[in-house]
């Protein structure tokens, strides 16, 4: 069993007296589960940053959801949970690699989760952004010529716009293995950037989230891909909505932030130091595009509503609890990070069962979902303690963790 009773918490006053068993690896650690906070609901976007959460997609129990098999998805309980986002005044970035870009999610699912998710965030005003790449390319990255890359990329874009969506232009692994140097990649971009309808949002992807993007900008130099970048970025600036920077690098970040031109946002993609990173500083702040916003969506909402009220400490006091439990999702191997943000929506109540499209729920240990359970308890981000108590233990003992 994996559940013990015990009296009532002592002190906080906001203990249940429920007792949930840990396995880790080097035995068991108990917590006390606490009660659940009654977080506001805040439909409408925020005045004082721009926040986007980049949502998972959730597995259909009954499909064949097998590595490299096409993806199997619940329709109901993804576009569920995008609603779940918009009820906390985030927008959506979608289809991003918080959907499992380039790790299960397949062409004509991404074709359908942009059009499903589209429809739905203009039926609730709500604000989304959706990925633009290369990846339905039926050639492998290394074997595409930079006009096939080229040529990709424009199809997508146009696809994405013709659903009403922004575009997020994705770093492409096909563009990273054909280009030869910085020339290649601003030609590609400015064939792009030359032929979208609105303004954009240009994602940087670092190859702690994508191996395959090491040296993107045509050097592993990243002042001298930063370089790169601005000058791009300056050239189409009337194009360039912002830019997704996800380096997990916050001084890098906020030097790129400086250099940027004038309306052109920085959107955080920093999952390691978000809070400090959109608080900000006298030379400005970052906006906000993060998967770990999936996760920590309620508290977000009371962070940012503070920021709205000019209320830093209470900024502070409601971006803290999450910071570890971002970090942990998100540690090495970073691009697994998936896995801790559709368990948390499982062991949340936001979905029916613990599955992932390609089979990857498998690709995080049990106790690595254990400490996110103890890290959301600490934060206050079970809104059904019992319910996480029951699915947790479930997990466990079917795995063959059993005291």
């Amino acid at each position: 069993m994996t559940l013990v009773s015990a009296g009532s918490s002592a002190g906080t006053g906001t203990g249940t007296g429920t007792r949930l068993a840990l396995p880790t690896a080097g035995g068991w650690r108990e917590i006390e589960l606490n009660e659940p906070r009654a977080w506001a609901a805040h439909p409408s976007p925020y005045t004082s940053r721009v926040a986007f959460a980049a949502a998972h997609v959730v597995a259909d129990p009954h499909g064949d959801n097998v590595p490299g098999a096409p993806a199997a998805i619940d329709w109901d309980a993804t576009l569920a949970f995008r609603r779940h986002l918009f009820g906390y005044g985030l927008g959506v970035a979608e289809a991003m690699d918080t959907a499992q870009r380039n790790m299960g999610l397949d062409w004509p699912a991404i074709q359908e989760l942009v059009t499903r998710s589209a429809a739905q965030a203009q039926e609730f005003g709500a604000r989304i952004a959706s990925g633009a790449g290369t990846d339905h390319l039926t050639v492998a990255p290394g074997v595409a010529t930079l006009a096939q890359v080229q040529d990709a990329y424009l199809e997508q874009v146009a696809f994405v716009e013709s659903t009403g969506s922004q575009v997020i232009v994705m770093a492409s692994r096909h563009l990273a293995a054909a280009a030869t140097g910085p020339e290649d990649y601003l030609a590609v971009y400015d064939r792009i950037l030359s032929q979208v309808s609105e303004p954009v949002v240009l994602h940087w992807l670092g190859e702690a989230f994508d191996p395959q993007l090491a040296g993107y900008w045509g050097t592993r130099d990243v002042a001298a891909a930063t370089a790169t970048f601005l000058s791009l970025i300056e050239t189409h600036a009337a194009k360039v909505d912002g830019v997704k920077v996800s380096l997990l690098d916050a001084s890098h970040e906020i030097g790129l932030r400086r250099a940027l031109p004038a309306g052109v946002r920085l959107y955080t993609g920093d999952d390691f130091n978000y809070p400090s990173l959109i608080r900000g500083d006298e030379q400005g702040h970052s906006d906000a595009l993060l998967g770990a916003f999936a996760a920590i969506a309620p508290a977000a909402s009371a962070a940012l509503a503070a920021l709205d009220d000019g209320d830093l400490a209470r900024y502070d006091a409601e971006m803290a609890p999450t910071l570890e439990l971002s970090r942990h999702i998100f540690e090495a191997p970073t691009f697994y990070y998936k896995v801790g943000i559709a368990f948390t929506a499982w062991l949340t109540g936001a979905q029916s069962g613990f599955q992932m499209v390609g089979g990857l729920q498998s690709a995080r240990s049990l106790p690595h979902l254990a400490r996110i359970v103890e890290l959301l308890n600490e934060a206050r981000l079970l809104p059904d303690p019992s319910l996480a108590a029951h699915r947790f233990g479930l997990l466990a003992e079917t795995l063959g963790a059993s005291r």
